[in-house]
């Protein structure tokens, strides 16, 4: 039996001493691959809180739950300046905190700590890549790093610029801006993706919970956050080697390129990151992702990464004529249903397809260039992007009915 079909067995066996003892038969004399496949279960098991809001997490109790999942409650003081006011967010590496720092300066930051029993070789070596990959950014579309250091248990937490902001698609539904205002707050998060490229990080996990905007002097700001599963790109950014195991699926599954979606992904470049900004720029233009949320809760872990690998998804245009939301998709962009699918339709879709492209020798190059190409819609100007040949059409639906 394969890796992978060791996996999905031992998923589809609800009792834990059942699972115990497949995986005892499975795995015998290979205790490496045990580890690997038991980690990957929990992975799967585990909800991410990450994809939920602060609002949502304390209505469901989830903060007070688990009070010690950092091991540092509100109140106390790390570094001996930088007091804990209030646990505003929670990913899978640790918990974020908003703190007062008290010395050399008086200003709120932001204090991400690494969670209680997460401190395995690995985990503190993506965590010190996320606070290193922050330090190298100079961007004012990226949370900037102020600081760094241990708490007193030993675990590693750094301080980063509060961003006083929420999900850019929150921010757009809430204020009912236009797909062009839509359009124009894209481009900077564009921008700031391929800042982060050209210092060597891939961020590998671009979504509206991980860009957030902020109202600076009236003028709403995006801002990108979380790199803790960023992968340097050309460069090691630390001293411990920093691999993948068997089956760890690294980012969220609606966002997530189809070479993400690998259970082993030992060849990710920028590109993926163009793919996910093609997704946000969808669910900016649409209400929704591709892949939506509903077979994505309902699926079996191996048959959504199959569906981001091998499904093709619908075109904006045609995902807003078919959805019967569409009359409140259309008000919160503060348009009509008409005049919205009629500016969808043509352009926007071959640039949100090009992004998309399964192939991605066929997305745009650079984060720049997907930025550029809106540029030009919103211009007026002639756009890159193009339909798909005839002939490419049908070499696809060949590889897909051979």
């Amino acid at each position: 039996m394969t890796d992978e079909s060791l996996f999905a067995a031992a998923l589809a066996i609800g009792s834990p001493a059942d699972r115990a003892a497949f995986l005892d038969r499975g795995c015998a004399g290979n205790p490496n691959l045990r580890q690997e496949l038991e980690e990957l279960l929990a992975a799967h098991g585990a909800s991410n809180p990450l994809d939920r809001s602060p609002a949502d997490l304390a209505r469901t109790g989830a903060y007070d739950a688990a009070p010690d999942v950092v091991g540092e409650a509100v109140g106390s003081v790390l570094a001996g300046r930088y007091k804990l006011i209030e646990r505003i967010g929670e990913g899978g590496m640790g918990a974020v905190f908003m703190a007062q720092q008290t010395e050399p300066v008086k200003r709120l930051v932001a204090v991400k700590v690494i969670r209680e029993g997460m401190d395995s070789r690995q985990v503190l070596a993506r965590f010190k890549a996320e606070r290193q990959a922050l330090a190298m950014m100079d961007h004012p579309n990226i949370a900037r790093v102020l600081d760094a250091g241990t708490t007193a248990a030993g675990r590693p937490f750094f301080v980063m610029e509060l961003v006083k902001g929420v999900p850019v698609t929150q921010f757009c539904d809430d204020r009912t801006l236009s797909p062009q205002d839509r359009l124009a707050l894209f481009i900077p998060v564009c921008q700031a993706i391929q800042h982060a490229h050209q210092k060597g990080v891939i961020h590998r996990d671009v979504k509206p919970g991980n860009v957030l905007v902020a109202l600076y002097d009236g003028k709403p700001v995006p801002k990108v956050i979380d790199f803790g599963v960023a992968k340097a790109a050309g460069q090691p950014l630390t001293d411990r080697t920093l691999v993948t195991g068997f089956g760890t699926v690294v980012g969220t599954p609606e966002y997530m390129s189809p070479e993400q979606a690998e259970l082993n992904q030992l060849d990710i470049d920028t590109r993926s990151d163009v793919f996910a900004l093609g997704v946000l720029l969808y669910e900016l233009l649409t209400g929704t992702t591709p892949l939506d949320r509903q077979t994505v809760g309902k699926a079996a872990l191996l048959e959504v990464l199959r569906i981001v690998r091998e499904e093709e998804p619908p075109k904006p245009s045609t995902r807003l004529s078919s959805s019967a939301a569409l009359p409140a998709i259309a008000a919160r962009r503060g348009t009509d249903p008409a005049r919205l699918s009629r500016l969808v339709r043509g352009e926007l879709d071959w640039i949100v397809m090009k992004a998309l492209e399964k192939d991605r020798g066929r997305r745009y190059d650079t984060a720049t260039a997907l930025g550029k190409d809106v540029q030009r819609f919103l211009a007026g100007e002639t756009v890159e992007a193009c339909p798909p040949t005839l002939g490419y059409r049908l070499r696809k639906a060949y590889r897909r009915n051979r």
